[in-house]
């Protein structure tokens, strides 16, 4: 690897402007995309991360459901979605298939429920609310992190009502939080491109701002290695930061790696794992109000989770359990970890893990005591149709 006197002054440079907490900008993040010094990038992410979280690595106790893939959007990326109801693999849940997803799972200490749908044709807006509703009965102190900026643009485009009052509607019946999804690239460019027939960056910037403005806390994202340039991802990052500068709101953001298996965008190869861990670190070092960073183990691999913990990562999500979106995009990642083979990965990462809620509250910390039953059996396949305990 060579690296220029030039290029070395200038990340110098840049490392100055971190360590006095001044914001960097556009050209300082293309910069660091591009250079060639993939440890010492991570290493100045990784000063940011232990600045804030030190050696702690977040987690929680989760599972997804996702009530329906039938979608109105055609995005390209997309392999989830089926475009009208009776296509093959296309489903809707019942309310009582919902329930269950939560019934199954009543012996587990699960904290948090995190819901995506697609955008359906005809479900009326009762029964999103009637969603939130029964998974509240059911267990009344769990957290429903659920619907993402572009459905609550849908459900305001067909139910004729405004963000605030879709979304007041929503907390009223169980609401806790929002997840990121749907952000994908937010330049125009690309967006034409990828998902012209859904939400604007302009409007899924606005459905979190009133969120923000109501007390929600949401999730951000952006979903990299499709037809993005470098300079549409830093761009990306510094819209999102202008709005948790406006309003505080954020808590985390996840940067999605692509993947390209059944859906329109099968040619484009995914992103490699330098990709994924430059990504995190610039991610770091542009967010610099944000106070989290997390690696979704579920779409860039375990190993690839462990490492990006020194690349400015502080939080690796939490159990899943299962998750279709990015499964039937082709990932092989596992659909569930259980309690301690994520506490055994941050572990092995050489990291304190911590337990914690949706919000950040932290509910357990790892003492280094011995764990029952962490050894993993390597010859013995994870499997999405038995559901584990989660010890």
């Amino acid at each position: 690897m060579t690296v220029s006197k030039a290029d070395r002054q200038r990340f110098s440079t840049i490392t100055s402007k971190v360590r006095d907490r001044v914001p960097l900008d556009l050209d300082d993040g293309v910069f660091l995309y591009h250079y060639p010094d993939l440890l010492a990038l991570g290493s100045l992410a990784n000063e940011v991360r232990e600045d804030r979280h030190g050696d702690r690595t977040y987690f929680n106790i989760n599972f997804h459901i996702n009530p329906t893939n039938v979608c109105v959007a055609n995005c390209r990326f997309c392999s989830f979605a089926r475009l009208e109801p009776g296509m093959p693999n296309a489903y809707t849940m019942s309310l009582d298939e919902i329930r269950g997803k939560l019934v199954e799972r009543k012996d587990q200490p699960v904290t948090e429920i995190h819901i995506v749908s697609g955008l359906h044709h005809d479900q009326p807006f009762e029964w999103y609310l009637d969603t939130l509703r029964v998974l509240k009965e059911e267990k009344p102190s769990i957290h429903l992190k659920a619907f993402t900026a572009v459905e609550i643009h849908y459900f305001h485009e067909r139910f004729a009502m405004s963000y605030e009052e879709v979304l007041t509607k929503l907390m009223e019946a169980g609401l806790g939080s929002m997840p990121g999804g749907g952000a994908e690239i937010f330049h125009p460019r690309a967006r034409k491109k990828l998902c012209d027939d859904k939400a604007t960056a302009e409007q899924w910037l606005q459905v979190h701002r009133t969120a923000h403005k109501l007390g929600l806390r949401t999730n951000s994202t952006m979903l990299y290695g499709t037809i993005e340039t470098i300079e549409e991802r830093v761009d990306h990052m510094l819209r999102l930061r202008d709005l948790q500068e406006e309003t505080g709101g954020f808590q985390t953001f996840i940067p999605l790696s692509f993947h390209p298996d059944g859906n329109k965008m099968a040619k484009l190869p995914s992103p490699t794992g330098v990709d994924d861990l430059r990504t995190y670190a610039v991610s770091r070092l542009m967010l610099n109000n944000f106070d989290h960073i997390k690696a979704y183990w579920i779409m860039i691999g375990v190993k690839t989770a462990q490492i990006a913990q020194s690349f400015g990562v502080d939080d690796i999500d939490g159990t899943v359990q299962e998750e279709k979106i990015y499964h039937m995009a082709g990932a092989d990642t596992p659909q569930v970890m259980t309690r301690n083979q994520l506490i055994r990965l941050i572990r092995e990462a050489g990291r304190t893990a911590v337990e914690r809620d949706t919000l950040y509250k932290v509910l357990w910390e790892d003492d280094g005591a011995k764990l029952p039953g962490i050894r993993v059996d390597a010859s013995v396949p994870f499997s999405a149709a038995r559901l584990p305990v989660i010890q």
